[in-house]
């Protein structure tokens, strides 16, 4: 269990990255939401749409759908409720966990232009990778985490080729920058024998990982369009020496241990609908799988007993997500159009494997948007996501020490709400 790769927890919930990054939990750490119009319609018909350059993030081929030059730059703001409920079956004191989600900012940016009638060119930076959680220092949960992030920077070049009026292919290098931070408390009183006061690790790395954005899509007849998209996995091997803190004879010897944590992005495949009923109303649909299967050993346990410290790696024991999406659009006149969407997203953990840092369950999504056309040129786009995670239930105990923490997420929710503009030339 590689116990000189050692001591760190990462922390995974699914939320939200870096100052590049944007979206909600989408039944893992792969996010939809990336300050774009896709946010009002809950990734429903994402990979069909082909409505603006943003289409490099979900379907590299629907840039043979754009003409001249046209530009998006977005912005968006996440926040929420995560917040874990004690039982009496908790034998660590502390405080509460409190709402361990801090409002988090985003930007996105794509471009995208038109060489000829066949070829068209592009590129997208967006994170559609992350999260964020902040926990009380002194919180009941803290041996197993108190606070985490990781982050996922998209720099996506991209290339489109138009064979006729029914199919399109696309293709984008996906350069994924990673960063994660890592912190939790070290317990060097187990079972009370002593009344030395806790420890802390802390890890910081980053790393840059790479893979690709394919996809196609076929129009049968004028206003009907079926994509399919595929993104491949991304490799992050992150590798740094483990910060211990206020550490005793008990677990000093950690201090400066390598730690390995290779984090496999996991590929993802979307197919989508996009149909035109008549001049104001559009159905859209989409279905996507997410390999979280192959996402591996990613969490390491530090416990602590009477005769010494020990770091084993923790088997996520994830499953592959599915999410059904279906959404709506209505032109209430030329210049105004309304977007509509609701998804589910499947979870990637099951109730008895989901932990204190991977608290992912479940989800529902609700959304809506408006794009308001300022001239010929420029739209302005709004869109609001609400996705609801209900209750995830947690029960942990480190089999070492005995620390064990149980209760529940009561009421796990979160909400982005998004602005950008795209412009055309």
């Amino acid at each position: 269990m590689q116990a000189n790769k050692s001591a760190l927890s990462i922390s995974v919930l699914g939320l939200l990255s870096l100052m590049n990054s944007e979206r909600g939990v989408a039944g893992g750490l792969m996010l939809y939401e990336i300050a774009t119009d896709n946010a009002g319609l809950a990734n429903a018909g994402a990979a069909a749409r082909a409505q603006g350059p943003s289409t490099i993030a979900s379907n590299p081929a629907g840039l043979s759908y754009l003409s001249g030059t046209q530009m998006t730059a977005g912005a968006q703001i996440l926040f929420g409720n995560l917040s874990f409920d004690r039982d009496g079956d908790t034998n660590t004191p502390g405080t509460g966990s409190g709402n361990v989600l801090d409002p988090i900012p985003g930007v996105s940016f794509f471009i995208s232009h038109q060489l000829d009638d066949q070829w068209s060119v592009g590129f997208g930076s967006y994170g559609d990778f992350g999260l964020a959680e902040n926990y009380d220092n002194d919180w009941s949960g803290r041996y197993f985490v108190q606070n985490a992030s990781i982050a996922g920077l998209s720099l996506v070049p991209s290339v489109a080729y138009r064979f006729n009026e029914q199919w399109s292919v696309g293709l984008g290098v996906k350069a994924m920058y990673g960063m994660l931070k890592s912190e939790a408390a070290i317990n060097q009183s187990p079972l009370g024998l002593t009344d030395r006061a806790d420890g802390q690790y802390k890890y910081k790395d980053s790393d840059w990982g790479y893979g690709a954005n394919v996809g196609v899509i076929y129009a049968p007849q004028p206003g009907t369009r079926i994509g399919l998209a595929y993104t491949s996995q991304v490799d992050l091997d992150f590798e740094d020496g483990l910060d211990i803190n206020n550490s005793g004879p008990l677990v000093s010897r950690l201090d400066g241990t390598k730690l390995g944590i290779d984090l496999k992005v996991p590929q993802t495949a979307t197919l989508s609908l996009y149909r035109q009923l008549d001049a104001q109303w559009a159905i859209l649909a989409s279905v996507n799988w997410q390999d979280w299967s192959t996402f591996g050993e990613v969490e390491i346990d530090v416990d602590t007993n009477a005769g010494g410290a020990r770091a084993t790696t923790i088997d996520a024991n994830y499953k592959d997500t599915y999410q059904l999406a279906l959404g709506a659009q209505y032109q209430m006149n030329p210049d105004l159009l309304w977007d509509f969407g609701v998804a589910y997203d499947s979870s990637a953990v099951s109730d008895s494997n989901r932990t204190l840092t991977v608290p992912m369950g479940a989800a529902w999504r609700f959304a809506a948007g408006l794009t308001y056309s300022l001239n010929k040129e420029t739209d302005l786009n709004f869109s609001w996501v609400t996705v609801w995670m209900g209750d995830m239930s947690i029960d942990q105990t480190k089999s070492l020490s005995g620390s064990r923490v149980s209760g529940e997420f009561d009421n796990a929710w979160l909400q982005a709400l998004s602005a950008n503009m795209t412009w055309r030339y």
